[in-house]
């Protein structure tokens, strides 16, 4: 082999190692790029989405007990993920995660100074919450990084749910998260009587990238805002991927709702990623 040949391939083992160094453990590398699932919205309109890590598995009460010391979940177990959390406590678990691991901080979080944008009147919180964009830091996933993600990203095998067109082989969800299968109308009662609850992450299918329980397990925070609609539609932060409690609908990659941004609820989670 010429001295060039051995120079060239030493400098992609290099730039090899340096990628591999930067994706940590249950993390994985979501290459960019544009959307390959014909359901989503954002496909053939030349959204492309830029490289960026994100977590296997949606943040466990073990690992938020790791950062924050105290566990707020109704449904306790370490392979559990973390539930009854608000967007702003996980904003403060980004970046208390970062500083552990000696990243920079993705989040500028002022608790003294009112968020002006924030109409909301259910939110009694409005921390004035601002992105550090040349961070290396934990974050949220925007919604558009969290469709591309769970849609499969470049692998997307145009699936309706996050790695199948069977909802029950990759999503917790209302139907199949108690001790038997229900069918019929969905009924509080009917799931209290069913024992529902949470279950461990990754117990389902994965999807085309290896990410798991992104169809339903708990709801999902990510970073947008969605734009009230009254005091019948507060303004509030978008959640996605359906949860245990809820309907097979919103389980798709596509749909998308607004939760207040102090709301808390045992099916309310969230997985974090960085950007590359």
């Amino acid at each position: 082999m010429g001295k060039i040949a051995i120079l060239l391939l030493a400098a992609v083992q290099t730039i090899i190692s340096s990628c591999s160094q930067k994706v940590p453990e249950n993390f994985v590398l979501i290459k960019g790029g544009a959307f390959k699932n014909s359901k989503s919205a954002y496909y053939g309109k030349g959204v492309k989405i830029p490289g960026f890590i994100m977590g296997v598995y949606e943040v466990t009460q073990k690992e938020w007990m790791e950062v924050m010391g105290s566990n707020p979940s109704e449904f306790k177990g370490d392979d559990l993920p973390v539930e009854s959390v608000s967007w702003y406590d996980c904003v403060e678990y980004c970046n208390k995660k970062s500083v552990r691991e000696g990243l920079k901080p993705y989040y500028k979080i002022d608790i003294k100074k009112k968020d002006r944008s924030n109409t909301s009147t259910l939110d009694t919180i409005k921390w004035e919450v601002v992105i550090d964009i040349d961070s290396d830091g934990y974050r949220l996933p925007m919604q558009t990084e969290w469709e591309y993600a769970s849609g499969g990203g470049q692998e997307s095998k145009d699936y309706t749910y996050s790695g199948s067109d069977n909802i029950d082989e990759v999503a917790w969800y209302w139907k199949n998260s108690g001790d038997k299968y229900l069918t019929g109308s969905w009924s509080w009662s009917v799931l209290e009587h069913n024992r529902n609850s949470i279950k461990p992450v990754g117990g389902k299918k994965p999807n085309e990238l290896g990410l798991h329980d992104m169809s339903g397990n708990v709801r999902e925070w990510c970073w947008d805002w969605q734009e009230g609609n009254g005091t019948d539609s507060p303004q509030g932060r978008i959640w996605r991927g359906g949860g245990w409690i809820g309907a097979d609908f919103c389980c798709t990659n596509t749909f998308a709702a607004g939760y207040q941004a102090n709301g808390k609820g045992p099916d309310q989670g969230f997985r974090i990623c960085r950007s590359i």
